[in-house]
Formats: structure tokens, C-alpha cells, sequence
């Protein structure tokens, strides 16, 4: 069942795709949309450092109005929303469109992600994503639209030029208590529609859809794009005793790398690579939020003395 911020998406992004949206900003276009980021600043900190479920969900639901009034400015596409840090955005290469990604912990521990594609146009074209993940069986062998994503908070975007163009999404997905998700989706473009997931991902004897990472809550993973050497690099994740194997909550980093790397519009699993011929690529890598809200009220503690 959609919770209540949820349609409150999904009810108010759709009406308002025809609404004119010019290029470029003015003064007065500016100012709007520096008052809408100030709000979304204070209003997203709220949705990741609250303790009480509640009111991470009720600011949630004020974010997602504020998101969309900020959204029907002028100019709008082109602005950053730099200081809005709970929001995740990053535009396709090509700069056709832009995701903005965030989540909301649960009070259980685990999380639900929403977000949004705009596209780049003269029109103010929004696409909500519906976090179906709870009910998608078979993740790593989906392909999806919109109202059936498998929720995640991305960091990276890559372009791939195939016989059907498409774009790689690197993105942190949370999980429980006990463990933390990763993922490499997909996403394309059929008749303007996106379609998450496709076939491109060989390795171990199995072509997968999208990929999807499972380790201790406590470890770290590296998962990250190394341009010149068209690679995504992970660690390799293992139990800590043979015996504790499929049980992915105490799984963690073994020192050892492997990667995906893109041949001719397909990525191919590669085992056991040597770091020391991999160039950091500098991408930027999503913090786990509890571990950033820890952060943030050290330093509001450390202000206040």
C-alpha cells in the first residue's frame, strides 16, 4: 500500500508536466529558488536526523511539496540545490535529464527511497520512482518502470553508447539494522518512458539485470567507476567462516577487488584486480546517513561549546 508521501508524489508531480518552464534564470527566479533550498536544507536534515519515524515521514511530506513548488521555477533544471545534502542529484552526461534520489529510515531500521527523474526540456517534465522494493521478487532479474523501481540513492551516472543507448546508476541502498545494500541498475529510454534494468551485467555464468551488494552494516564497501579504465571496481565481500555463507548480513571486504568492465556495451565480470593500476577516480561516495547524522550532531555539540 503507497504511504502517504508517496501519493502526495505521485498525485502532484504528474499535473504539472505542461507547465512552461523557461531556459536559464533571472533575478527574481534566483531568489525563489534560494528561499525553496534554504527550506529543503532545514527540511531534509529533519527527514534524516529525527528521531521519532513520525516526524522523519511528516517532514518527508512537506519536503516532497517544497520539492515540487521549487521544481516549478523558472530556470529550475539548472539549479543545484548545492546545500541540500539528504538529496542525491546528478545529471545523465549527456545532460538529457537529472535524478534526485533521497530515502527516509523506518523506524525498524530499514529504509524507503523515493525520487524523481526531470528531464531537460522547455517543459517541466517530472517522472515520479515508486519504491517497490518489499515487493520485487527476483531484483537482479527485473526490468521495471517507474512505479516498480527498486529504490536506491544514487551517486554516479555513465553513459553508454550500445545499439539501444543506455546509463549505468551506482547507488547506495541501505537495507536493516544488520546489513547495507549496494546496487548497479540501469536505466533507458523507451517512447520517453524510463525503463530501469537490462541484460548487460555477465559474469560467473549468469547474465544479470542489475547488480546487488549485501554486507554487514558495520563494514564499508568501495563501489565506484574508474573512467579510464571503463571499470566499476568493488570489493570483493565474504562471510567470515565458510559456514556463515549466504548469510549476507555478516558479510564484509576480504582486501581482494573485482569489477565490471564495459566491451562493447556489455560489462564483464573480472576477478582479482590489482588496485595499484587503478587511478582514483575521485567519485563521490554516498555516507551511510545513521553514520552522518552522528556527524552532524558531533559538530552541532562541538559549535555549541
Amino acid at each position: 500500500m503507497r504511504n502517504t508521501a508517496l501519493g502526495l508524489l505521485l498525485f502532484i508531480f504528474i499535473p504539472f508536466t505542461s507547465l512552461a518552464q523557461q531556459a536559464g534564470s533571472n533575478p527574481a527566479a534566483l531568489k525563489q529558488l534560494r528561499f525553496f533550498e534554504d527550506s529543503l536544507k532545514s527540511l531534509g536534515n529533519k527527514v534524516i536526523n529525527h528521531p521519532e519515524a513520525l516526524e522523519r515521514k511528516n517532514a518527508n511530506y512537506t519536503f516532497i511539496k517544497t520539492l515540487v513548488g521549487a521544481l516549478q521555477v523558472s530556470g529550475s533544471y539548472s539549479y543545484g540545490f548545492d546545500s541540500v545534502k539528504s538529496m542525491s542529484i546528478i545529471n545523465a552526461p549527456d545532460n538529457k535529464f537529472r535524478l534526485m534520489t533521497w530515502h527516509v529510515m523506518n523506524s525498524d531500521g530499514s529504509y524507503r527511497f523515493y525520487g524523481a527523474i526531470q528531464m531537460n526540456s522547455t517543459t517541466l517534465k517530472l517522472v515520479p520512482l515508486e519504491d517497490y522494493s518489499p515487493l520485487l521478487k527476483n531484483p537482479e532479474d527485473s526490468v521495471v518502470d517507474n512505479r516498480k523501481w527498486y529504490g536506491a540513492q544514487y551517486y554516479k551516472i555513465i553513459q553508454v553508447s550500445a545499439a539501444t543507448p543506455y546509463y549505468v546508476l551506482v547507488g547506495w541502498k541501505g537495507n536493516t539494522e544488520k546489513s547495507t545494500k549496494k546496487v548497479i541498475d540501469v536505466i533507458s529510454f523507451k517512447n520517453d518512458k524510463p525503463v530501469f534494468g537490462a541484460p548487460v551485467f555477465d559474469g560467473n555464468g549468469k547474465t544479470r539485470k542489475r547488480v546487488i551488494f549485501e554486507y554487514n552494516r558495520l563494514a564499508s564497501m568501495l563501489l565506484r567507476y574508474v573512467p579510464s579504465q571503463n571499470t566499476i571496481v568493488f570489493d570483493h565481500l565474504v562471510p567470515p567462516d565458510p559456514k556463515m555463507k549466504g548469510k549476507f548480513d555478516t558479510y564484509g571486504p576480504d582486501m581482494s577487488y573485482c569489477g565490471y568492465r564495459l566491451k562493447e556495451g556489455r560489462w564483464v565480470y573480472i576477478d582479482n584486480i590489482d588496485m595499484r593500476n587503478m587511478p582514483d577516480a575521485g567519485d563521490d561516495q554516498l555516507v551511510d546517513p545513521k553514520k552522518q547524522a552522528l556527524l552532524d550532531k558531533q559538530r552541532a555539540a562541538a559549535g555549541k561549546n
